[in-house]
C-alpha cells in the first residue's frame, strides 16, 4: 500500500511500512524512511508506483481548467476527491481514479486565488469579487514582468529605456527594489554578465562621467533641485552709526559672498586699532524668517571648480555683502594693540555701518604682496603702493599671532603642502559640462595675504567665542582636545580649547553669508552687543537648546557631504588634467601602505611597488588607465629618486596623515545581483 502525503507544503509519496492511529511509517523512493502524521496522509493507493503517480498527476493537473472547476465547485467546503469526481467522472456516483484525485489535489493547491485551503485536503472556492481582483493582479504582474524583460533586453542591446534613465540615481543609490526599473537593471546585468555601472554607461544612461558625479550629488543632497524659493532680503530695522574707518576685503575674484573686511587705524601713533568687520545679515534675517528657512535648508555654500551653489540667493547676498564703495552693515571687532610689541590691550564689539573702500583680489595682488615685499617693508615703508602700509603692519601682526598660537599648539603649523586652484574654460558661468579645459595652479599655503586674513579671522572667532561664554550665551564651537593621532575636531555648544589652532575656544562667526553656523553665532553675538549681561535671557538660543543641537547635527552632515563632493569633483578635474595634458609619469611621495601622493598635483593613488617603502620616500611613477566613473587610477613605481628619506619630509607626511585625500576606488552602489529573480505569476488557465 502506498500513500500520498503533505510535508511542509510539498507533496510526497511512498510505501507504507506500518500504520498506527496517529501516524504512519513511510519509505520514500530514495529509501529514506519518514514518520507521517495520519492527518497529513491525503490519499492511499495500491497502484501505480508513487513516482509514476506523481508524474502522471502533475501532467493531468494542468488540463484542469480553473474557471470551469470554480464554476461548478460546491459553495461549501469540499475535498479534492469531490472535485475530481465532479470534474472527471461522467457518473456522479463513481469516484475518480487515483491519478485524477491526485491531479485535482495538485491543481487546487497551486491556485489559492481560486480556492482557499480549508484544512488538510479540503478547500473552499474564493468569492467572485475576490477572485476577479486576484486575476487582475496576476495579469498586472504578468505585464510588469513582460515590461521588465523588454527593458532588460534593451539595456543588453545598448539602449536605455526612458523610465530607467529617469530613475538612474535612485536605482543605483536609494532603490525601491520592487520597482520594475530596478529589476530590469538587475536582470540585464545578469544576462549580459556586466557590472551595473558598466552596463548603464554603455547603454547611454550615464550621459557623461561628470554628469554622473554631479547628478548623484544633487540626488543625494538636493532632491528638490537647486533653485531658491522667491524671498526678499529684509531691511535692517535699526539705525546704525557710521564707522570712521576705511575698510578693505581680500578675496579671490570669483568671490561674491564677501563676508569679511579689515581696517587699520593709528599707524605711527604707538597704538593701533585693528578692525575686523563681518557682514551682518543677522541684523535683518531673523530666526524663523523665510530667508532663515532657506539658509537652514542648505546650511553652507557648495564649492567646486568652475561653479558653486550659494547658501543664500544672490539677491539676498548682494544686500549684505561687503561691496566696495558702499557703507555696509557690519558686526565689527576692534582690537587695540601696542604698535611696537603687538600686545593686545583691549577689544570691543560694535554694530555699525562700515565704509568699504576696496575689494582687493588675491589673483591680482599675490604677485605684488610677496614674502620679499613684506620683508623689505620692515625697514623701508612701502610708499606708493595702495594699502601697502596697512598690509605691512597686518602681516607683521599675523606672524606675531601665528607664533603665539604655535606656542600653545606645541609645534609650528606645517604649510609645506600647497593649495591648488582649479580654473575651467567655462566663460558662461553655468554648470560645467565636464569636458572644459582645466588648468591647475599651485598656491603655497600661508601665502602672505592668506596669512593676514586667516589670522584676523582666527582672532575674531576665538575672541567672540570667549565673549559668548563670558555672557553665558551658548554658541556653536569647534574644538579639538589634543593633537594626538585620531583626536578629531568636533562641534558642540561649549567653549572648549582647539588644540589644532592653539586657542582657548573657537566659534565660527566670520562667514555668515556662506555658513549657517556663522549666522547662528552672529545672532548670539548681536544679542550680547545689544543686551550685555542680560543677553542670556533674550538670546535666540538658550543653553542646552535642542534646536541648537539639531542645527549642529544637520550642519555637520551637510558640510561633510559638501566637502566630500568637492574633493571628489576636484579629483575628477585632476584626472581630466592628466588626460588633456597627456601626462604619463609623475614624481610622488610614499604615503602609507601602497599609496603615494603626487608632488605637484592634488592626487593620491595606489602604486605597485610602493609597498614597504619608508614614509616620505620620493619616487617616479608611471600612470595607468583612468576610470572617470570610479575616479580610480593606478600607477607603478619606476624609479626611487632618493637614497635616504628626508626627516622633514617624513614628519610632514605623518602630520598630514589625518587630513589626506584617500585614493578613489569602486563606487558603492545599492544594486544587488544576488537577489532572487522574479518568478512568473500563476496563470489563470
Amino acid at each position: 500500500m502506498f500513500v500520498l502525503f503533505e510535508e511542509a507544503g510539498k507533496f510526497l509519496a511512498g510505501r507504507i511500512l506500518s500504520e498506527a492511529d496517529t501516524s504512519l511509517q513511510v519509505e520514500l523512493d530514495s529509501g529514506k524512511r519518514v514518520k507521517v502524521k495520519a492527518a497529513n496522509a491525503l490519499l492511499k493507493f495500491e497502484k501505480p508506483a508513487p513516482a509514476q503517480l506523481t508524474s502522471a498527476a502533475q501532467a493531468l493537473s494542468q488540463e484542469i481548467e480553473l474557471d470551469l472547476a470554480w464554476e461548478f465547485a460546491s459553495e461549501e467546503d469540499f475535498g479534492f476527491a469531490d472535485l475530481a469526481r465532479d470534474y472527471f467522472s461522467a457518473d456522479p456516483a463513481k469516484p475518480a481514479s487515483t491519478e485524477q484525485q491526485a491531479a485535482a489535489l495538485f491543481r487546487l493547491f497551486e491556485a489559492p486565488h481560486y480556492f482557499r485551503r480549508a484544512g488538510k485536503g479540503r478547500f473552499r472556492k474564493a468569492p467572485a469579487e475576490i477572485l476577479q481582483q486576484a486575476l487582475a493582479a496576476i495579469e498586472k504582474k504578468k505585464q510588469v514582468i513582460a515590461q521588465i524583460t523588454a527593458w532588460a533586453e534593451e539595456l543588453v542591446q545598448g539602449q536605455c529605456p526612458a523610465p530607467v534613465r529617469e530613475q538612474l540615481y535612485k536605482i543605483l543609490f536609494k532603490p525601491d527594489k520592487n520597482s520594475p526599473e530596478y529589476k530590469a537593471v538587475v536582470e540585464a546585468s545578469r544576462s549580459a554578465h556586466k557590472a551595473p555601472l558598466d552596463l548603464l554607461q554603455q547603454s547611454g544612461a550615464i550621459a557623461s562621467p561628470y554628469q554622473f558625479h554631479w547628478k548623484r550629488f544633487l540626488f543625494e543632497n538636493f532632491p528638490k533641485g537647486t533653485g531658491f524659493p522667491s524671498v526678499q532680503a529684509p531691511k535692517i530695522p535699526d539705525e546704525l552709526p557710521l564707522a570712521d574707518v576705511r575698510a578693505f576685503s581680500i578675496d579671490d575674484s570669483s568671490t561674491t559672498e564677501i563676508d569679511d573686511a579689515l581696517s587699520v587705524q593709528g599707524l605711527g601713533s604707538g597704538t593701533v586699532t585693528l578692525g575686523i568687520h563681518i557682514a551682518a545679515p543677522g541684523l535683518a534675517v531673523l530666526p524663523g524668517s523665510p530667508v532663515d528657512a532657506v539658509g537652514r535648508a542648505r546650511l553652507s555654500t557648495v564649492y567646486m571648480p568652475g561653479y558653486k551653489l550659494t547658501m543664500l540667493p544672490d539677491e539676498v547676498v548682494q544686500s549684505y555683502t561687503l561691496q566696495e564703495g558702499r557703507n555696509c552693515p557690519a558686526l565689527s571687532l576692534y582690537v587695540t594693540l601696542d604698535e611696537n610689541t603687538l600686545e593686545i590691550r583691549e577689544t570691543a564689539t560694535r554694530l555699525e555701518q562700515v565704509p568699504i573702500a576696496a575689494n582687493l583680489r588675491h589673483d591680482q595682488l599675490d604677485s605684488v604682496f610677496t614674502e620679499a615685499f613684506f620683508e623689505a617693508a620692515q625697514t623701508t615703508p612701502p610708499d606708493g603702493i595702495a594699502w601697502g602700509v596697512e598690509l605691512a603692519f597686518l602681516h607683521r601682526l599675523a606672524l606675531h599671532l601665528k607664533a603665539g598660537r604655535e606656542v600653545v599648539r606645541g609645534k609650528p603649523e606645517n604649510f609645506n603642502r600647497p593649495d591648488y586652484n582649479f580654473s575651467l574654460d567655462n566663460l558662461s558661468g553655468k554648470e560645467p559640462e565636464g569636458n572644459e579645459a582645466v588648468s591647475i595652479s599651485i598656491r603655497k599655503r600661508g601665502a602672505p595675504l592668506d596669512l593676514i586674513v586667516a589670522e584676523a579671522m582666527i582672532l575674531a572667532n576665538s575672541t567672540w567665542g570667549e565673549w559668548l561664554a563670558a555672557h553665558s550665551v551658548p554658541g556653536i564651537y569647534r574644538s579639538q582636545a589634543s593633537l594626538l593621532p585620531g583626536v578629531k575636531v568636533r562641534m558642540g555648544t561649549k567653549a572648549l580649547p582647539h588644540a589644532g589652532i592653539g586657542v582657548k575656544s573657537y566659534a565660527w562667526a566670520t562667514s555668515p553669508l556662506r555658513r549657517y553656523t556663522d549666522l547662528v553665532n552672529q545672532w548670539q553675538i548681536i544679542t550680547c552687543v545689544k543686551h550685555g549681561r542680560t543677553a542670556a535671557l533674550v538670546a535666540p538660543f538658550k543653553p542646552k537648546d535642542a534646536e541648537l543641537f539639531s542645527i549642529i547635527s544637520g550642519f555637520d552632515g551637510a558640510y561633510s557631504a559638501y566637502n566630500g563632493f568637492q574633493a571628489g569633483i576636484e579629483r575628477y578635474w585632476t584626472l581630466k588634467y592628466l588626460q588633456q595634458n597627456k601626462v604619463t609619469e609623475l614624481t610622488a611621495t610614499a604615503f602609507k601602505d601602497n599609496l603615494v601622493r603626487a608632488d605637484d598635483l592634488p592626487l593620491v593613488l595606489p602604486a605597485a611597488g610602493a609597498q614597504g617603502l619608508p614614509r616620505g620616500a620620493k619616487v617616479r611613477i608611471r600612470l595607468g588607465e583612468i576610470d572617470e566613473i570610479t575616479l580610480d587610477i593606478n600607477s607603478t613605481v619606476v624609479e626611487r629618486l632618493d637614497v635616504v628619506v628626508d626627516d622633514a619630509a617624513a614628519e610632514q607626511v605623518d602630520e598630514e596623515d589625518n587630513e589626506s585625500e584617500i585614493a578613489a576606488g569602486p563606487i558603492s552602489i545599492a544594486v544587488d545581483l544576488n537577489e532572487p529573480a522574479d518568478q512568473p505569476p500563476v496563470t489563470a488557465a
